[in-house]
């Protein structure tokens, strides 16, 4: 995954991508109106609990098991789950499992700076660019 992803006319297996992506956190395409994100959310972390306002999230699970936290109500998570996450909406996912839960993500607008790259957990909290109310 060391190749850029294209801004335009992207066409990729993205479960591939996700599987792939040892990363807490990295964007792969950004445009005007929605961002692609893959995420890998180790055994026992969280994405952290957080609001995005003005910000739709979808994410789906491509491998793992985890727990879904919607505004307090918590809901299992596992490969093929898929999570609409509307604007505004408190929400936080965690790994319940054994092995990392390895996800995408689609925000819409764009949530994250173009090209963001997280390499753990602790690199997000510590990016100026990461503003979330928590």
């Amino acid at each position: 995954m060391k190749e850029k992803m294209k801004k335009s006319n992207f066409n990729e297996d993205i479960v591939k991508l996700a599987q792939k992506n040892d990363y807490f956190r990295r964007v792969l395409l950004t445009t005007e109106l929605s961002q692609l994100v893959v995420m890998s959310i180790q055994p026992g972390e969280d994405i952290g609990e957080e609001t995005h306002d003005g910000i739709d999230q979808i994410l789906s699970i491509v491998s793992g098991a985890g727990a879904a936290m919607i505004e307090g109500v918590t809901s299992p998570v596992k490969a093929g789950s898929v999570v609409v996450v509307p604007a505004g909406t408190r929400h936080n996912f965690v790994n319940t499992g054994k092995e990392p839960l390895k996800l995408y993500t689609v925000y819409a607008p764009p949530d994250h700076k173009d090209d963001t790259v997280h390499r753990t957990k602790a690199d997000a909290l510590t990016d100026p660019n990461e503003q979330h109310e928590e």
